[in-house]
C-alpha cells in the first residue's frame, strides 16, 4: 500500500478509533446492554472501518492518477476495491 505520511496517520487513527469502539461493543455485550445501544455502537465501528478503507483507496487513486507509470495499483484494481466497500 502506497501512501503519504499524512494519509497513513489518518488511516491509523481511524483504525485505532474503530478498535476502541469494537472493544466497547464487546464490553456492552458482555454486560448485557440494550440491543439498540449495541447496534448503534456496532454501526459506528462499521463506519469507521469503511472510512479507513475509503481513505486508503482515495490516496492510492490520487497516486495512480498523478504518477500512472509507477508500480502501484491500476485504476481497475482500485475500482474493484472501492466497490467492495460500497
Amino acid at each position: 500500500m502506497q501512501t503519504d505520511a499524512e494519509s497513513t496517520t489518518a488511516v491509523l487513527n481511524r483504525l485505532r478509533r474503530a478498535q476502541g469502539q469494537l472493544g466497547g461493543v464487546i464490553a456492552m455485550i458482555e454486560d448485557g446492554r440494550d440491543c439498540k445501544d449495541v447496534v448503534t455502537q456496532l454501526a459506528a465501528v462499521s463506519r469507521a472501518l469503511d472510512r479507513a478503507g475509503f481513505k486508503i483507496i482515495t490516496t492510492n487513486l490520487r497516486e495512480c492518477l498523478t504518477a500512472p507509470n509507477d508500480e502501484g495499483p491500476d485504476l481497475e484494481t482500485l475500482e474493484k476495491l472501492f466497490l467492495t466497500l460500497a
